[in-house]
């Protein structure tokens, strides 16, 4: 039977039981399935036929993405018509919609990310998507047709930002046009298919309002980060994977002045400046004759023939540590980067290890006063279990004594507030009350800072 004619069918069946007054009711959700798996295979064999028409068509450099759109968008309602299938508009709008997304598009994904609830979309296997909405993990619908249509939307997605995965190089860090960060791994490193990590980013540039409203910032914080970042501070932004370290640096960077000259380094780009005035560079892998690779140690050091007022690496994982140190420690203050760490202290501890990935041969205490002497500030990120992301940490870092990193709080979350009744944590970022020594240096710069309503301590 055609699967135009078992959608009909089915139908058919449904409105003979309503005009039965004897029938019982119908199971909604067994009536679901079949017609769901009747218009799935419509679908694919719709896909399968204008993947047929247009074969190379589908990648031909010399037209544009409107030309390209239209075009399948014709092929596609020709095949529709071809089929002889007596849908509805809606499901011909629907049906025409997703096979164009199959084609040039992400497929099953591509409405999830443009749903503005979602944070992040996690393809296990061809069947089985997860997605964050509100820092929670959902099972979703949305399914893939086969493992080679997984693997047609992986290739598509890379290949856009010119990077490739093949058994050769199976996994890979790209991202999307709106700036979505992707990973992929496929076989042989992944054991049941191809596997996919997409982590969206607002549209819309975040701003400080925003964060406060979210919760992430407390409105006595950003006047501080604001200050520091104003006063040329070398500050680090730690926690732990997707607890918003990103988005945060993102923020501080706008407190930037629109005349400083920003060179951004990134393993994929994910910053989005508003300054007029940024360099982006963007480290690259190595081709397939293994050769080619720019690594983000290379960009840190190249930057710094920039002419650079501020330097901002995306993040810190590697060797390029060290040359991150050295800029911050020759002159090149105001630098900003992320780092993965649990607190504060690991972040410094972690540092260190990172330098020490570098290969050069340093004493462990050399390492550990240069790291002091170079940042200033950790603001730590963490993502508490209610799905919501907060600054639990604002630290300083005073300098080495006895071999130890000595840090003071100057913020730290205060847990004991405990929870409400919709298991949302009541605490928030609360000032200790030290004095940070910073703040001398606000009032040599000229920035200025209410260090009596922001630190709860008398004015000078």
């Amino acid at each position: 039977m055609r699967i135009s004619e078992r959608l009909d069918a089915l139908r058919d069946t449904r409105q003979e039981q309503a005009h039965r007054q004897d029938a019982p009711v119908p199971d909604r959700d067994a009536e679901a399935a079949p017609v769901a798996d009747a218009f799935r295979e419509l679908k694919q064999q719709a896909t399968e036929e204008l993947f047929a028409r247009l074969g190379s068509r589908l990648t031909d450099p010399s037209l544009t993405e409107a030309q390209l759109h239209r075009l399948v968008r014709d092929e596609i309602s020709d095949v529709i018509a071809a089929q002889q299938s007596l849908l509805s508009a809606e499901e011909s709008a629907r049906l025409l919609r997703d096979v164009e997304d199959d084609a040039i598009g992400l497929g099953p994904l591509q409405r999830l990310l443009d749903d503005e609830s979602i944070s992040e979309i996690m393809v296990n296997r061809y069947d089985q998507v997860y997605v964050e909405r509100h820092g929670k993990l959902t099972l979703s619908s949305a399914r893939f047709g086969s493992e080679n249509h997984l693997r047609r939307v992986i290739e598509r997605i890379v290949g856009r930002v010119g990077r490739r995965i093949d058994e050769s190089s199976p996994l890979v860090d790209a991202r999307l046009s709106d700036g979505s960060r992707v990973n992929a791994v496929i076989p042989p490193l992944t054991v049941d298919g191809c596997s996919l990590t997409i982590r969206k980013f607002s549209r819309r540039p975040l701003t400080v309002s925003d964060l406060v409203g979210f919760g992430t910032l407390t409105p006595a914080l950003a006047p501080l980060l604001n200050a520091c970042v104003q006063a040329r501070l070398n500050i680090l932004v730690s926690g732990g994977t997707g607890s918003g370290k990103t988005t945060l640096l993102n923020v501080l960077s706008g407190f930037i002045a629109r005349d400083e000259r920003i060179v951004t380094i990134e393993d994929a780009v994910e910053l989005n400046l508003q300054q007029p005035h940024v360099v982006r560079m963007e480290s690259r892998p190595p081709n397939i004759e293994g050769s080619g690779e720019v690594t983000i140690r290379d960009l840190v050091r190249n930057a710094l023939r920039m002419r650079p007022d501020r330097i901002v690496v995306g993040e810190c994982r590697g060797g390029e540590a060290l040359d991150m140190l050295q800029a911050m420690n020759t002159g090149h203050d105001g630098s900003l980067s992320t780092l993965h760490a649990n607190s504060p202290r690991d972040a410094m501890a972690r540092l260190e290890t990172l330098v020490l990935m570098a290969g050069m041969e340093l004493p462990l205490r050399a390492i550990r006063e240069q790291a002091a002497s170079a940042v200033d500030v950790i603001v730590h990120l963490s993502r508490l279990r209610d799905g919501s992301r907060r600054v639990t940490h604002v630290t300083e870092v005073l300098g080495v004594e006895n071999d130890t990193v000595v840090l003071q709080d100057l913020f730290t979350f205060d847990f004991a507030a405990g929870v409400d009744q919709h298991g949302r944590f009541r605490g928030e970022a609360r000032p200790t009350g030290l004095r940070p020594r910073f703040v001398e240096r606000f009032a040599e710069l000229g920035v200025r800072f209410d260090a009596a309503t922001v630190l709860g301590l008398p004015g000078r």
